[in-house]
């Protein structure tokens, strides 16, 4: 869609929508199309392709017929757009309500539904003032969603069309080719896992997207139709855990010390181990989420039994080993990267401005720069949308009729709004994204408790309509702390800035470390809690996993007031030194997300969908266990000797399974 085509599409709607009795077409094509070639053939099949834009963004076009009085009288046919049509109903919200929404709309770490979840909040700030609230004191719970495989589903399942994807059989152990009609995601017991109709078995299946191996290929020409009553939520909620069962595992003596807290002795069970090892037992459910655990020890640890664990550890390592080996790419790198899901388009740019004007009316006077901050935008682009609405209006294109906008002073006014002062209603990606954030925020006890909960649910489903029914079809994880007391502990600290003392455990660097910490907030990916600390000991910032503490308590020394916690929300699990390390690394499209993890620098696509992404880390001696830990989604590209030491690394793995 062109920026012609954006202003020719924004100038019909705003038309239809103030006429009262309809506009003829000949009045259409001569007032807003301004068309005087003659061509009503070519005339006709752009304001079809119009007409059809409209109702994609959820506009019914209505026509109406006058019939003539004879057959000298000809019909006339007319076209308008209800007032009301497709606008979003007015919200009243208070401040608890605005608390709640807000932890549900930042809940989504990254992906599409990311995107759609801040869309869905400022149209309920667009439809009217947001009460001046904060995030509950230090804590920001967030939904990590399982990479591209995740983002190519939900589209696929919202625009309603099939999918196919190699998938590794947990029954068999091989690659499978499936062909699926996704219905719904969800994520339990840890894990994502897709529901549909398996095409290929003629019968409805579960799949975990761990296990997809290839990428998501989406059939654009076809479409099903989902069952009427379908709620991934209670469909999950019948899958029966896997059995727990025992692994033997040899560990390098002396390693490992996070492994070996939930591991006994295994005796001689299987034989006896090599020298410099200690043979281990452990407990554990799923064979593919211990194997991606193990693998990421490589050299330190030996799986033994039983085979699938052995067949699934040699796998990635082989995978990783392979894809480091492969030729390096072409690749050239473009602008420092800003976090990003997808290219803008000019359809996002219509739906933006549309959101754009409802939002100025209901919040004057804000400082252009906020305004962009709002709609995730540079302040060019949103002067290129106010550059176009100031030159959109009614037909006849005189002062008055235009949209009325000024930011000369840097602050943005608008006094003339033409009938657009209510956003337009929420897409099913939005509903999605809000409904599922304030199901899954009933895991908290500091959010479920009070009513507002409950009742800002009630408020948006009403909103919302038929796209807040299908909903149904998104699941988020459970994200209540699995250690409440030390959650609760260190919630305490951060409300009464308090210093803690705690000893922590590094996988990293295998040791336990005694450590005074000032606690600044609390957030989660899924279930997995970490709270952001000023670390004495490193004098810095840094990020401690709450199920790593091995104990805690407060010293009896206050925060000091000039510790703050680091710029932006939600908190960021990594964040870059001056003295790190530029690690240029290459990711395949199942492992792109990563780029978003790790907050890329700057990044390179690839003809196959990957990327080549610049990151930061401060620590390069566990880049090896990063590689192997994503099985082949994932190596080194420069620094070559960090390269190399992982080629290294990886070989020194596999030669424990003798490859």
């Amino acid at each position: 869609m062109s920026v012609s085509r954006t202003e020719r599409l924004l100038n019909l709607l705003i038309a239809l929508l103030n006429t009262r009795y309809g506009l003829r077409r000949s009045e259409l094509r001569e007032k807003v199309y301004h068309d005087q070639s003659g061509n009503d053939v070519a005339f006709g099949r752009m304001f079809e392709r119009d007409k059809n834009d409209l109702r994609q963004f959820g506009f019914d076009v209505e026509t109406l017929t006058d019939m003539g009085w004879s057959e000298d009288d000809p019909a006339t046919t007319r076209y308008r757009i209800g007032k009301e049509s497709n606008r979003l109903p007015d919200v009243q919200l208070g401040p608890e309500e605005w608390t709640v929404l807000l932890l549900a709309s930042q809940l989504w770490e990254r992906a599409a539904l990311g995107t759609s979840a801040q869309s869905a909040l400022r149209k309920l700030k667009a439809s009217g003032r947001m009460a001046d609230v904060g995030l509950p004191a230090g804590v920001q719970p967030r939904i990590k969603p399982a990479g591209q495989a995740f983002d190519d589903l939900v589209a696929a399942m919202h625009s309603r069309h099939p999918v196919t994807f190699t998938y590794l059989a947990g029954t068999t152990g091989k690659e499978e080719l499936r062909a699926v009609e996704p219905w719904g995601l969800g994520s339990r017991f840890g894990q994502w896992y897709l529901m549909g109709h398996d095409r290929v078995r003629n019968a409805t299946r579960h799949f975990r997207l761990s296990r997809i191996t290839s990428a998501v290929t989406t059939l654009d020409k076809e479409l099903f139709t989902p069952p009427a009553d379908f709620n991934v939520r209670q469909e999950l909620a019948r899958l029966p855990e896997l059995p727990l069962r025992t692994a033997i595992v040899d560990v390098r003596e002396g390693r490992l010390l996070a492994l070996r807290r939930r591991s006994s002795d295994a005796g001689n069970a299987a034989g006896r181990p090599a020298t410099g090892y200690e043979r281990l037992a452990l407990q554990f459910r799923d064979p593919e989420s211990l194997a991606e655990e193990l693998a990421s020890y490589g050299p330190d640890a030996r799986a033994v039994s039983p085979s699938e664990l052995v067949k699934a550890v040699r796998r990635r390592l082989r995978a990783a080993a392979d894809f480091s080996a492969a030729p390096v790419p072409s690749y050239r790198f473009g602008e420092a990267r800003a976090r990003s899901v997808r290219k803008r388009t000019s359809e996002d740019q219509l739906k933006r401005m549309l959101q754009l004007v409802p939002f100025l009316v209901h919040n004057q006077g804000l400082h252009i720069q906020d305004v962009a901050d709002q709609f995730g935008v540079s302040r060019k682009e949103l002067e290129d949308d106010l550059q176009i609405l100031i030159c959109s209006g009614l037909p006849e294109g005189y002062p008055d009729d235009l949209l009325d906008i000024q930011w000369d002073d840097d602050h943005v006014y608008i006094t003339q709004d033409l009938d657009l002062t209510k956003p337009v209603r929420f897409t099913v990606e939005e509903a999605c994204a809000l409904l599922t954030g304030l199901e899954t925020l009933n895991g908290l006890p500091e959010v479920a408790e009070g009513g507002a909960l409950e009742s800002v649910t009630l408020k948006l489903l009403a909103a919302a309509g038929e796209e807040g029914l299908r909903a149904a079809s998104l699941a988020g994880p459970e994200v209540a702390p699995a250690d409440a007391a030390t959650h609760a502990a260190v919630r305490q600290a951060i409300e009464s800035r308090s210093q803690l003392r705690l000893a922590y455990l590094s996988p990293q660097r295998d040791a336990v470390s005694e450590r005074d910490v000032d606690p600044l907030r609390l957030y989660s990916l899924d279930n997995t809690w970490y709270f952001e600390a000023y670390c004495h000991l490193v004098r810095g910032l840094r990020n401690f996993r709450l199920d790593r503490v091995q104990e805690l308590h407060p010293n009896g020394v206050p925060i000091s007031a000039d510790i703050t916690p680091a710029e932006g929300a939600p908190a960021k699990l990594f964040t870059a030194n001056d003295d790190d390390t530029t690690v240029t690394v290459q990711l395949t499209r199942q492992g792109r997300g990563l780029a978003d993890d790790y907050y890329a620098e700057r990044t390179a696509e690839l003809p196959d969908g990957g990327l080549v992404a610049d990151i930061r880390f401060s620590n390069t001696a566990w880049l090896p266990m990063f590689v192997a830990q994503h099985g082949g989604a994932a190596r080194i590209l420069a620094p070559e000797e960090l390269a190399e030491a992982a080629r290294t690394w990886l070989a020194a793995s596999l030669a424990m399974y003798g490859d």
